[in-house]
């Protein structure tokens, strides 16, 4: 007895489309429940958890200066192919610890950071 390939095709084409329904879904579904922003090229500095809070965007161009910021921030997100972020606890880059991210970041902040600067990825 053989199944007719035309059924064969729709029930692997259905099984397909079934499968990435339910993994978009599953990616949705984590995303939101981060409740982080989308992700979009650059860097930011949150003054909440989360990416939450009053947002400083790090100059990725700026290789080495420290930048103090206006409100310390308490988690960063970062999208860059070439740079990422060095946090300090101090103001002037200055603190007993420093804390970095990675060309591709998304993270709370173990402490508040008051200042940062940027490295070579």
């Amino acid at each position: 007895m053989f199944i007719p390939r035309a059924k064969l095709r729709a029930a692997a084409a259905a099984a397909a489309v079934t499968t990435a329904v339910a993994l978009i879904g599953l990616g949705a579904g984590t995303a939101n429940a981060a409740g982080w922003p989308p992700l979009r090229e650059g860097a930011y500095l949150y003054s909440g958890t989360h990416g939450t809070g009053t947002v400083s965007k790090a100059d990725l161009d700026d290789f080495g200066t420290c930048h103090t910021l206006p409100t310390p921030a308490r988690s960063v997100q970062v999208v860059s192919g070439s740079a990422s972020v060095v946090l300090h606890p101090g103001a002037g880059c200055t603190g007993a610890f420093s804390w970095a991210t990675g060309s591709l970041a998304q993270s709370d902040l173990p402490w508040a950071a008051l200042s940062y600067h940027v490295v070579p990825a």
